[in-house]
């Protein structure tokens, strides 16, 4: 299977940890989004990655797509559980995550523009829905004791919000939630899908 993205994509990210922890083994194809390249138009038509093309040449979008696609390629490590209400917490902390993580990137590219194009008013939106969501995934830690889509969605968000926005300073009001994510830094998939500094 190949897999268009790029090694800051945090969406991408966690497509790859799902793949090293259910040993499914991904051809990496790094892909400028932004450039809206030919190959990557006829595998996602959004011009986002991550994008998967599946041994029998379909193509899949959205990361939560992917990544429940290749939790459902073998039993190794299950990652979503059919039914009940632990397939309801993962799914509703893949929400979580994937909305932090819609706000933070989205904050990171309006930084980008210049200062007279920048908007204050979705700025402080976007570090408001950041704050409220750390603040939750703290309340339901316990939840994200088990590996899921859930907790590596979270984990994922998480580091990013590191990566990309360190002057929001998360850890200082979530301690519990920063020690459990250095514990699952400690995973090897997590350390082996770092963004380059």
């Amino acid at each position: 299977m190949k897999l268009l993205c790029s090694h800051t994509s945090p969406y991408a990210r966690k497509v790859r940890i799902v793949a090293l922890e259910k040993g499914i083994e991904l051809e990496e194809i790094l892909t400028n989004p932004l450039e809206s390249p030919d190959w990557l138009l006829k595998v996602n038509p959004l011009s986002k990655v991550p994008a998967l093309i599946t041994r029998s040449g379909e193509t899949l979008y959205d990361s939560r797509v992917i990544c429940e696609y290749l939790d459902s390629q073998n039993d190794q490590n299950k990652l979503l559980a059919p039914a009940g209400k632990s397939r309801w917490l993962t799914l509703r902390q893949q929400a979580l995550s994937d909305g932090l993580l819609d706000a933070a990137v989205a904050s990171v590219f309006e930084g980008k523009r210049s200062d007279a194009q920048q908007s204050a008013h979705w700025k402080n939106r976007w570090d408001e829905a950041i704050k409220r969501s750390v603040s939750v995934m703290a309340q339901d830690i316990t939840g994200l004791q088990s590996l899921t889509l859930g907790s590596i969605g979270c984990a994922t968000a998480l580091a990013y919000l590191d990566f990309r926005h360190a002057n929001l300073d998360w850890r200082k009001s979530s301690k519990k939630l920063s020690h459990w994510l250095e514990q699952f830094s400690d995973r090897e998939s997590f350390r082996a899908t770092a963004p380059p500094n």
